[in-house]
């Protein structure tokens, strides 16, 4: 019987995933400190900026999942993630345009970096790992790792920029009691 090469990164998909799982629910709480705050902001900055840090960490609890499912073969989770990259790399350009089109919030350089630029990155490693991990295995799992790292952190990061985002506007704006 041979090993599946997924079981050296079964406890790094435990991290990863879990780590996500948590931090989905961490923007809750950002969202419920927006309506709490009672700030204006419309549906369009959250679909251009909010929505996309949750759909990261579900993308990247997804690879997690499909990586850590006991597969029989390579060309099942090969598909799967070829799907999610594909996925993503469609959903990259649909949040620039949802950037574009929303008017409340002009993004600077590193908006465009952090909430596109490195999200398609992500995705477009997610289809590249997809495409050879029946060629070379070993190679197409560093790439899914670090793609799905780099999602956890590009999620990290942009909801923290969205909690200082919130706190500097709230501070700004005179309290009525």
């Amino acid at each position: 019987m041979h090993s599946s090469p997924f079981v050296a990164w079964e406890n790094y998909y435990v991290i990863v995933g879990s780590s996500a799982g948590a931090l989905t629910g961490l923007q809750f709480v950002v969202m419920t400190l927006i309506a709490e705050q009672r700030l204006q902001g419309s549906g369009r900055q959250i679909s251009a900026f909010g929505t996309p840090t949750v759909v990261h960490f579900c993308v990247v609890l997804l690879v997690a999942s499909i990586l850590s499912a006991p597969w029989h073969g390579l060309s099942g989770p090969a598909l799967c993630l070829g799907g999610v990259g594909v996925g993503g790399i469609v959903y990259g350009f649909l949040t620039i345009v949802r950037a574009l089109r929303q008017t409340d919030y002009k993004p600077v350089f590193e908006d465009w970096v952090w909430h596109n630029v490195l999200p398609l990155a992500s995705y477009a490693a997610i289809l590249v790992g997809a495409g050879t991990l029946r060629r070379d295995p070993s190679s197409a799992l560093f790439i899914e790792g670090a793609a799905a790292l780099l999602l956890l952190f590009i999620g990290i990061h942009n909801a923290w920029d969205t909690v200082t985002y919130l706190v500097m506007r709230g501070s700004s704006t005179p309290r009525s009691e």
